[in-house]
């Protein structure tokens, strides 16, 4: 297939794209590198640098392309309650945006990487696909709102979609790793403690009716996402048109106390915690069912457990301690672009 990965410079897509190259597919990355990194984009995929509200650009990207993977989104939570604007702006509208080119060019398969963001507080866990929907921020708002304009663009233009829900990704390959500015995700602030740059890792609140007390989360391989990403690009292929909706995730959890317990075996460091009062929201476990997405789609996660995902984000930070720019690139190294337009997860 002649695929369009936009956001494929970021964390989730550039990984993506490395399995899409892997398996013989022809790759163009849109990405205006806002948060994605040039020397993020894998050998034999092509950069257009871009930005999703230019139709004009994006059109003739779209050329001849088979099919879409939709990675780019701002996305976080703290940021999207400071300026929901913003969200709307590049996850809404620029969603529209890709969906209204893609209409124009032709092109009626895409494959979303969404969020269980858009679950809110789950009444009850594991959640599945037809749990309600009720975010709590205008990050999952603004995801489960382009979700709507998928669902009514399949059924006016006939395009075949698949939306993917999961939590926290984590893991890395040879190549590519998370290198954020500014970093909310567990895995890599343990692994920066671990390296000396932090003194110590907060775990907030230690109190919640769990085995030891501290939040449980959900983790994803970003290699078993990107695996699910090409099943379900596949899949688009011999749906009919329609939207269809997936959680992936490990089905039972991790706790932070054990995320912290899995570096400090992993690096051999100390890794100092220092527990603080909880967050206002924070449910005490967060856990999707990804049972659909074994039965329908043939996924299943071969890489997501703790030891290896946290083995992996570390061995990519040994090899990166300044990320990318320590990474061979065209000499550029990471280019900061335009904050409002499409980012890279």
């Amino acid at each position: 297939m002649k695929l369009l990965v936009v956001g494929g410079a970021g964390y989730v897509g550039s990984t993506s794209v490395e399995r899409f190259v892997e398996a013989g597919h022809e790759v163009t990355i849109f990405d205006n590198l806002s948060s994605g990194h040039r020397a993020a984009v894998p050998r034999g995929a092509r950069l257009v640098i871009g930005d999703i509200a230019d139709g004009s650009r994006l059109a003739a990207a779209l050329d001849g392309v088979d099919a879409v993977l939709h990675c780019a989104a701002r996305s976080l939570v703290g940021e999207s309650m400071a300026d929901p604007g913003l969200y709307y702006r590049v996850n809404v509208a620029g969603g529209v945006s890709l969906l209204e080119s893609m209409r124009a060019a032709g092109v009626t398969r895409l494959v979303y990487s969404s969020t269980a963001a858009v679950y809110g507080e789950p009444r009850r866990v594991p959640i599945a696909e037809a749990d309600r929907t009720q975010p709590i921020n205008p990050y999952g708002e603004t995801k489960l709102a382009f979700e709507g304009a998928m669902r009514w663009f399949s059924a006016a233009h006939d395009f075949r979609a698949i939306s993917l829900r999961y939590f926290n990704v984590a893991g890395a390959t040879e190549m590519n790793g998370e290198d954020h500015d500014p970093e909310t995700h567990l895995v890599p602030l343990v692994l920066r403690v671990a390296a000396g740059e932090a003194t110590h890792v907060q775990i907030f609140g230690q109190d919640y009716p769990t085995p030891d007390g501290t939040c449980i989360r959900d983790f994803i391989h970003v290699r078993d996402l990107a695996s699910a990403h090409l099943l379900a690009l596949d899949a688009t292929g011999e749906a009919d048109p329609s939207l269809e909706v997936y959680n992936l995730g490990s089905a039972a959890g991790f706790s932070v106390r054990e995320v912290v317990e899995a570096a400090r075996r992993v690096t051999g460091r100390a890794i100092p915690a220092r527990v603080v009062k909880r967050r206002t929201g924070d449910p005490p476990v967060l856990v999707a069912s990804s049972r659909r997405a074994r039965r329908e789609l043939g996924w299943a996660p071969a890489h997501s457990t703790l030891e290896q995902m946290v083995s992996d984000a570390w061995a990519w930070r040994e090899a990166h301690p300044n990320g990318y720019a320590d990474a061979p690139s065209d000499g550029t190294g990471p280019v900061a672009g335009a904050r409002v337009a499409a980012g890279a997860r």
